[in-house]
């Protein structure tokens, strides 16, 4: 049997959720909700399903939905979805703010509803390759630099780039921060553009992440410095490299390369993840709760540019 799977918010990045779920031969994509009509028809034709008037309607059609709707939105349309005990897929990040967060994963809590959160790139298959090589890095650089982009402008370039970034560093480091340093300018509009951010963990491992959406080229890339060894990723290539040095007959050798990388959509192999966590009844890879530690910490950050 096909799980029937909705999708609420179908712009730039929904649209591609329903491509993916369309395609998907254990799924049945029942149907999509929009604010756009006219966009919902063209979206529903082109993959061939059929609009909703509104989230209410879908409800008690389906077993699952996505939620890829503005930031402000996404709790008040999960919300009732997760009451009703429907699977929820909400879009990074979680939620506008932790009570928000916090309302939501205490309805799942209570009515025992899964809440997966869209973090995206820890799908990316360059990211699955290089993490059983990250142990305990001593310096993280990470840059995600953008062009200028037509949407998620409501939010600033902490919670719409660099979030992807504290959310890998959280679950790769896998320590709690304990020091922040940040600098963030809006430079186009009267949200943060452009942000820096120097973090401590528990541990000793600094790490340094510049996230920008005003750059002339795109550059999504992360390295990894550890006792021994070097692991870095293009997030964008999906490439991934590590060196290491080793001793051979008592002398030091640089050993490494470029790993096996298969090419993979991250988006299908998150949508992939969620059915299946939704028809095994098991925890998501990315839960409700990462996304809320994801959330919590570029709060932080956001918060130690307003005092710089």
């Amino acid at each position: 049997m096909k799980t029937r799977v909705g999708v609420v918010g179908v712009g730039h990045l929904g649209q591609h959720h329903a491509r993916l779920l369309s395609g998907m031969d254990d799924v049945d994509l029942v149907g999509i909700v929009d604010i756009d009509r006219d966009r919902a028809q063209r979206i529903a034709s082109q993959y061939h399903t059929r609009v909703w008037d509104s989230a209410t309607s879908l409800m008690p059609e389906v077993d699952a939905v996505v939620v890829s709707s503005p930031t402000v939105t996404h709790v008040s349309l999960a919300l009732p979805f997760v009451e009703a005990g429907v699977a929820v897929l909400v879009e990074k990040p979680i939620a506008e703010s932790l009570e928000a967060t916090d309302r939501l994963l205490s309805a799942a809590k209570a009515r025992g509803t899964l809440v997966a959160c869209g973090h995206t790139e820890r799908f990316n298959p360059a990211v699955d390759a290089a993490a059983p090589f990250v142990r305990e890095p001593r310096f993280v650089e990470i840059h995600r630099l953008g062009t200028f982009p037509d949407r998620s402008l409501d939010i600033d370039v902490i919670f719409d780039l660099m979030i992807h970034d504290l959310d890998l560093l959280l679950n790769l480091v896998g320590r709690e921060v304990t020091s922040i340093e940040a600098v963030g300018v809006n430079v186009l509009t009267p949200r943060l553009d452009i942000a820096n951010v120097r973090l401590r963990f528990d541990g000793g491992c600094i790490a340094n992440l510049t996230a920008s959406r005003i750059s002339r080229e795109r550059v999504r890339k992360v390295r990894f410095f550890q006792p021994q060894a070097y692991v870095s990723v293009d997030f964008a290539a999906q490439e991934a490299e590590v060196y290491r040095l080793v001793m051979k007959e008592g002398r030091p050798s640089i050993e490494g390369g470029r790993l096996e990388v298969p090419r993979e959509e991250p988006l299908l192999r998150e949508l992939r993840d969620f059915v299946e966590a939704v028809r095994n009844g098991r925890p998501p890879r990315v839960s409700g709760q990462a996304g809320r530690d994801a959330l919590e910490l570029a709060t932080r950050v956001a918060r130690a540019v307003e005092t710089q």
